[in-house]
């Protein structure tokens, strides 16, 4: 009798390891039991909202439970950022951070919350490179040559960006200061319509996410002169890095995601190796390859210090520009 009961004893907990192997691998066995709100701080039906419900979907496989998008634009990601600071931390609601949340640390002097204090990494997403484009009708080929065509035409030129403050604007002022070189900014409400300007020869000019360029390029419509990476962009292989013109040169813009501050280790280290595992996914792969982004592999203390090392790179960039949120 004791060897029958302590065989069926036995076979029950190994039923319970098999069916919840997450549980004995995290040392969370209740991690987790609901569903779990992955906050996009930006409209829906862009880049990052086609990743993060991607990223989502497997999770949701993988764990059990549905891991749901939800999109809180407005305020340049301060909004949905906030309100993840806010919620418990219980690792049931996850902030897509990005590189909006390193420059707004320095940019905005009204930030009413430290994101390096609010928010927990858990794990990086990718990295995209931004890219110096010009109207065909600015009789330049090169870095080099925009570069002399700016110094001789003094005042004429005008940039575009996605807005005040953003990744694309700070990374003309970066452009600017190391160059030399003067032209006016003009901030539009996105992507989109700079570019729209730029193909007419409204703008001369514009540093964009190659994500949204690249077809643009690709069709002859934009003429690439150099992307902001150290590295070549494999959806734009014959376009040279700005960096080797002007040494040291370098931006992009980051997606990662994060926590509430104190959400357990234990819940961050789960879903950072089940969001590393997701994007070495062969459709996950292939969509980030698509948008020209680089995966972002690693711990969550190695995304932790990304973040940092980006926040204290968009901190000189910002105080270089002079550019503060009025």
């Amino acid at each position: 009798m004791m060897n029958r009961r302590h065989f069926l004893g036995s076979a029950a907990c190994a039923a319970a390891v098999l069916a919840t192997p997450r549980a004995f691998a995290t040392g969370n066995p209740s991690y987790p039991s609901r569903s779990v709100k992955w906050v996009v701080p930006y409209a829906a039906g862009g880049a990052t909202d086609v990743l993060s419900r991607l990223l989502c979907q497997r999770l949701s496989e993988r764990l059990g439970q549905s891991f749901v998008v939800e999109n809180k634009p407005g305020a340049g990601s301060n909004i949905g950022t906030q309100a993840v600071i806010a919620s418990p931390p219980d690792g049931y609601t996850l902030l897509l951070t990005s590189t909006a949340n390193a420059i707004n640390a320095s940019f905005d002097p009204a930030l009413p919350y430290d994101f390096a204090k609010g928010i927990a990494p858990v794990a990086g997403i990718a990295r995209i490179p931004l890219v110096l484009v010009v109207s065909n009708d600015l009789p330049v080929k090169t870095v080099a040559d925009f570069i002399a065509y700016a110094k001789s035409n003094p005042g004429k030129m005008s940039i575009a960006s996605s807005g005040i403050g953003t990744s694309l604007h700070l990374s003309g002022e970066l452009f600017k200061s190391m160059a030399g070189v003067q032209f006016t900014h003009v901030p539009y409400r996105g992507s989109a319509p700079g570019l729209t300007d730029v193909i007419s020869g409204q703008i001369q000019g514009m540093f964009d996410n190659v994500t949204s360029s690249f077809e643009l390029v690709r069709a002859g419509k934009l003429r690439a002169l150099g992307v902001t990476t150290r590295e070549r962009s494999e959806i734009l292989p014959d376009v040279p890095p700005i960096a080797e013109t002007l040494p040291g040169y370098e931006t992009s813009s980051f997606y990662g995601v994060g926590a509430p501050h104190e959400t357990p280790r234990e819940i961050v280290d789960l879903l950072n190796r089940e969001i590393d595992t997701a994007l070495s996914d062969a459709e996950i792969k292939a969509r980030v390859a698509e948008l020209g982004a680089i995966p972002l592999h690693g711990t969550a203390g190695e995304f932790g210090a990304m973040l940092a090392a980006e926040t204290d790179r968009w901190r000189k960039v910002v105080e270089l520009s002079g550019a503060k949120k009025e």
